[in-house]
Order: structure tokens, then C-alpha cells, then sequence
């Protein structure tokens, strides 16, 4: 009995060191039928029937575990990873050259997106520049034709004259003396004549008498209306312009009169500039020194 109770004990003991030496055996005996990657110990066979093999590369063969072996060296499975470390770190190599191409090419055309910004700025302040000047040089010309049109107003109107009162001055006789009537009629023309410009006086002097005798005596006439004018009312002499006729007969728009000179008169006609109505004739006290009012 007692013999019994003990191979029943010692059994289960027997079969649990069967088992754990099994587990222990056959990893030892996997790793050495896994052949090696040392050159020493391949075949001769195995080299001649591989030749066009690539040498970093290691023909791998299966175990008894498979291509995974969990209990593998380290030796082993740095020579597995070596390559595709290798090729990893030259795919990160590719990678920086072309992320440093990228920048490079960015930097280079933003510099130049940046030369084209300045000239083209620089381009716009120029043309704003000469569309200023264009604009300042447009209004010079039309300031010019202006001032030109007023230069072409004025001296085309420098000689028209219009008519504006006639007063003629009776003498009683050939003598030269200025009778109370005439003297007020001549008072009153001058009073007319203050404050205008771009005016004259144009007097026609008539004797009844023939001949020279008449001419001189209408002359005589004429000069004594033009000092009353000059010495009393201060009418510029270069405003008063007279001629003697003598007897001759006085025309009316071309048509000789036929009635006979009877009496000895002046007949003084006030003749007004064009420039004078439009208001653009010059200062009365600035007519005599620029000349501009003189026929």
C-alpha cells in the first residue's frame, strides 16, 4: 500500500520536471539550427547559388519559429533592422533637402514679388507725379489761350470808337470868344466826362468865310474850345483832336449837303472806346503813362 501511495506521488513530480525541461530545450536547440549571418559559416553551395544577391541583404530563413523568433539576439535582429534604418534615414535626408529647396525657392520669390511690389509703386507715384503735372501744364494752357483771347479783345478794340453825345458851340461872329452859352455847354461836357475812360473829343471847326481867310478862322475857332477844355476842366490834350474846314459843306452818310456854312460854330463829338463799355480800359491816372488809350 504504502509503495502504491508513492509512485502516485512521485508521478506527478516526474512529469512536471519532463515538462519544464522540455520548455527549456527546445528554444536552445531552435537557436542553434537558426543559421547565422557570420560569412565564415555559409555553405560554399549556398554562395555559388546566389551570386547576383545583393550583399547588404541577408536571405532570411525560416526556424522553428517562424521568421519572428521571440527569443532572437540582438546581433540578429540589428542586422534585420540595419537597412531599413538605413533607408529611413535617407528618406529623412530627401526629405530635409526638399524642405530646404521649398524655403529657398519661397525666400527667392517673395523677394521678388516684393522688387515687383517697389517698381511697380514706385511706377504708380511717377505717373501720379506726371498726371499732375499734365494737369497744372493743361490749366497754364488754358489760362494762356485766356489771356491770349483778352490780349486779341483788346487790341482789335484799341480803334472803336462809338458815339456817344454831340454839342456844337456857336460863335457870333469869326472872333474867338466863348459866349456865356457856350462857355455852359462846354461845362456841362466836361462834367459828363468825369470818371470815364477811353474816350476822345473830336471837334470840326467851320467859318462861313472862303478860302485860307475861312480855314484860319475855323482854326481859331477850334483852338479856343480845346484851351477852355484843358485850362479849366483838365481834359488831356491827347483826348482832344480837331480839324478846320473853313466853309466847307459837311457830308451826311455820303450824301454832300448843299446848304451853305452861315455861321461860324464847333461841333464836338464824344467818341467812347470799345474797351472803355466792356470795363477793362485801364486806370484814368495810369492811361497817360502806359499810353493805351491814345488813338
Amino acid at each position: 500500500m504504502k509503495d502504491n501511495a508513492s509512485v502516485r506521488l512521485l508521478f506527478p513530480r516526474q512529469i512536471a520536471v519532463l515538462v519544464l525541461a522540455s520548455a527549456v530545450g527546445f528554444p536552445a536547440l531552435a537557436q542553434q539550427a537558426q543559421p547565422t549571418a557570420d560569412p565564415q559559416n555559409t555553405p560554399p553551395v549556398a554562395q555559388q547559388s546566389s551570386p547576383a544577391a545583393s550583399p547588404s541583404v541577408t536571405p532570411v530563413k525560416e526556424g522553428f519559429w517562424g521568421r519572428v523568433n521571440p527569443f532572437a539576439r540582438k546581433v540578429w535582429v540589428k542586422k534585420q533592422t540595419d537597412p531599413i534604418n538605413d533607408r529611413l534615414s535617407e528618406l529623412d535626408q530627401v526629405n530635409a533637402n526638399n524642405s530646404k529647396n521649398i524655403k529657398d525657392v519661397d525666400a527667392r520669390a517673395q523677394a521678388g514679388i516684393g522688387r515687383a511690389q517697389a517698381s511697380a509703386d514706385a511706377a504708380n507715384q511717377t505717373a501720379t507725379a506726371a498726371g499732375n503735372q499734365a494737369q497744372q501744364a493743361g490749366a497754364t494752357a488754358q489760362g494762356a489761350s485766356g489771356h491770349v483771347n483778352q490780349l486779341n479783345a483788346t487790341v482789335s478794340g484799341l480803334d472803336q470808337y462809338r458815339q456817344i453825345n454831340v454839342v456844337e458851340v456857336t460863335f457870333r461872329t469869326a472872333t474867338p470868344v466863348l459866349s456865356a452859352a457856350a462857355r455852359t455847354q462846354l461845362d456841362d461836357l466836361a462834367a459828363s466826362l468825369a470818371g470815364h475812360q477811353g474816350y476822345i473829343l473830336e471837334m470840326e471847326a467851320r467859318s462861313p468865310a472862303a478860302g485860307s481867310t475861312g480855314i484860319q478862322n475855323s482854326q481859331r475857332l477850334a483852338e479856343a474850345v480845346k484851351r477852355y477844355l484843358v485850362t479849366e476842366h483838365q481834359i488831356p490834350v491827347y483826348r482832344l483832336h480837331s480839324v478846320a474846314l473853313g466853309n466847307a459843306r459837311d457830308a451826311a452818310v455820303g450824301v454832300e449837303v448843299t446848304k451853305p456854312v452861315r455861321s461860324s460854330s464847333v461841333q464836338i463829338r464824344l467818341m467812347e472806346n470799345s474797351l472803355a463799355a466792356q470795363e477793362i480800359a485801364p486806370p484814368h491816372g495810369a492811361a497817360s503813362a502806359a499810353g493805351a488809350e491814345r488813338p
